[in-house]
């Protein structure tokens, strides 16, 4: 047993991948006592103090509480801007988006909860200073991953660009002939993925165990291959992976490098057979290259969940493309999701009380 408390207040995050643990200290490591019994003196300590304006449910509030029995914890919703700032001043940790602006009268805080998963609006003063920042990488991807598989169906089956329009209609005729190329199956082609966090390894298991593709994918950092994922290299193989793919799948984050990435030259080298999926950030593609690529026949069809400017505006010509199936931005909402959502950030608050490493950690100089 030790002599003195676990404090919190030493706490420090670190992840188990280098690059994010340098960007969040060099020398000091979160203490880890396992198997500590707390005494009385101990859990005396002041509360946590977190503040957000995300309108958290009674009961998620006593989840969160309640991961953390011995400390007191103390949330704070805001029901203004201007409060938030005024609240964040006390603030130790803070659930949701601080900018700089506020985050430079937040003496107190150490860590920041990200509610979303990706990080690309984060601005420099949160990027250079030393508060933690976590995310929620991962906890979106069961239902990114089913509505994308979704989208690629309702192409290679021709739902949307057959049945759907006979549907209202109240007609039901088949298309084509049982050889022709109306209709196409999965089993055997090539998903290549571009991004092989949450959203892809997702898809990548569920698209070769569920539907018996081959997948090869590019990541920036390294990782081990996946026993589902054929191949896997760095981003340098991007160019030579385009003309493969049956299935161009864009899972990155964005970043500057990762900005229209995925331009007329891309889509003019993918197969005219070929499909292109958009699961996590809009404009890691050129909308008006895409509407090309669709009416002028590069490529056979596109799923796309995300899109550049969002709601795309109603005489935006994508609209004008019946090989195009779209969601609006919502693969990722369901009641699973927001107890999973709960659940991390329950656990991290047990983590943070604990002097432990935190989960999802974001490495603030990759942006991701």
């Amino acid at each position: 047993m030790p002599k003195t408390p676990v404090s919190r207040r030493s706490f420090l995050a670190v992840t188990g991948i280098a690059p994010a643990a340098a960007a969040t200290a060099s020398t000091r490591k979160p203490v880890v006592v396992p198997n500590i019994i707390l005494s009385p003196a101990k859990i005396q300590q002041s509360p946590l103090q977190i503040v957000t304006m995300y309108p958290f449910e009674p009961d998620e509030i006593a989840r969160i509480k309640a991961a953390a029995p011995n400390t007191p914890v103390d949330i704070t919703i805001c029901k203004t801007k201007d409060e938030f700032e005024t609240k964040a001043k006390d603030a130790e940790v803070v659930y949701g988006d601080i900018r700089g602006d506020a985050l430079q009268f937040a003496a107190k805080l150490k860590w920041v909860q990200s509610g979303g998963a990706g990080v690309e609006n984060m601005d420099e003063v949160m990027r250079k200073s030393p508060v933690v920042l976590t995310n929620y990488q991962r906890v979106f991807a069961p239902g990114i991953t089913e509505t994308g598989m979704g989208l690629l169906l309702c192409l290679t089956r021709g739902i949307t660009k057959y049945y759907v329009p006979q549907f209202y209609k109240r007609q039901m005729k088949p298309v084509g002939t049982p050889k022709s190329a109306d209709h196409t199956e999965l089993v055997g082609r090539t998903m290549a993925i571009v991004g092989m966090g949450g959203i892809g390894c997702l898809l990548a298991r569920r698209a070769h165990y569920g539907f018996d593709m081959n997948i090869i994918a590019t990541d920036a950092k390294p990782m081990p291959k996946p026993e589902y994922v054929a191949e896997l290299h760095d981003p340098t193989y991007f160019a030579q992976m385009v003309p493969r793919a049956d299935v161009l799948v864009a899972a990155a984050p964005q970043t500057p490098q990762t900005l229209r990435m995925f331009n007329e030259q891309v889509f003019r080298n993918m197969k005219k057979t070929a499909y292109f999926l958009a699961l996590s950030r809009g404009p890691l593609y050129d909308d008006m290259a895409l509407v090309k690529a669709l009416k002028e026949g590069w490529i056979s069809g596109a799923g796309l969940d995300v899109f550049p400017v969002e709601p795309p505006p109603s005489d935006h010509p994508i609209f004008d493309c019946p090989n195009v199936v779209m969601t609006a931005h919502t693969s990722g909402w369901s009641p699973d999701r927001q107890v999973r959502l709960i659940d991390v950030f329950a656990d991290n608050v047990r983590r943070y009380t604990e002097g432990l490493p935190l989960m999802n950690v974001v490495d603030k100089g990759r942006g991701y």
